[in-house]
């Protein structure tokens, strides 16, 4: 069998190849000389990108630490095939593991009651001249994980895709969705198109076990819950 080492990435089998084994196996799957690999990208013509990669964190005693000690110059005049935007590739990249080890965790608000969601969304949605529909997405926890406006309208209404909602749930991995418009006029009372939008996005969700908890309606400094009035 003809050696690996010999032969470019290119002719690799696909499910060894760095990047296509990231698609297809995932992140975890890859080894710290596969990750590398994909950060610079080509080898030389006497080895491939992983065996390069392989090389230098041999010498790094494969410890990711003492890879972070390295400097531009050092990577340059070390290895055949590290050129100077190959060696940057690589000093930002571990400069960046090292941020990420000092940053703190993102605090996502979490979801006890209505009150909550009227305090994380009155200040997007209290003023606006026009209607928007927002879509909070939760984990487990009932924490927020992201939030996103589907759609604008006017002063009566907006347009709800359904299916664009739930694409977005699902590619987010959401265990729960909370809704929330804004009625610029004041009222609160839901129209019949926000009983209806409600119910269509309520039964979707039980199709993909994706609960929706709540809808919120923001009218100036009041809202409407529909939990709250045992509407969902």
């Amino acid at each position: 069998m003809e050696d690996y080492q010999k032969r470019s990435i290119r002719q690799w089998a696909i499910e060894d190849r760095p990047r296509e084994k990231l698609i297809q196996k995932g992140i975890g799957s890859l080894s710290n000389a596969e990750l590398l690999a994909i950060l610079i990208g080509s080898g030389s013509q006497k080895e491939s990108a992983v065996d390069l990669s392989r090389k230098i964190l041999h010498d790094a005693h494969n410890n990711l630490n003492e890879l972070g000690k390295a400097t531009i110059e050092s990577l340059q005049k070390g290895y055949h095939g590290v050129g100077e935007a190959k060696a940057i590739t690589i000093v930002a990249a571990l400069e960046l593991g090292r941020r990420r080890q000092l940053s703190s965790p993102v605090e996502r608000p979490q979801i006890r009651k209505s009150e909550d969601v009227f305090a994380l969304m009155h200040p997007t949605l209290a003023d606006l001249p026009h209607e928007e529909f927002w879509i909070l997405i939760l984990n487990q926890a009932n924490k927020v994980i992201n939030r996103f406006n589907t759609s604008k309208g006017g002063i009566a209404g907006t347009v709800i895709d359904v299916r664009l909602i739930m694409e977005k749930a699902l590619y987010q991995h959401a265990s729960s969705l909370i809704l929330c418009h804004n009625h610029p006029s004041g009222n609160r009372k839901p129209s019949q198109a926000d009983i209806s939008i409600t119910k269509k996005l309520t039964e979707a969700g039980k199709i993909l076990d994706i609960q929706v908890l709540d809808h919120l309606i923001v009218a100036e400094n009041h809202y409407f819950s529909f939990a709250d009035e045992g509407m969902m």
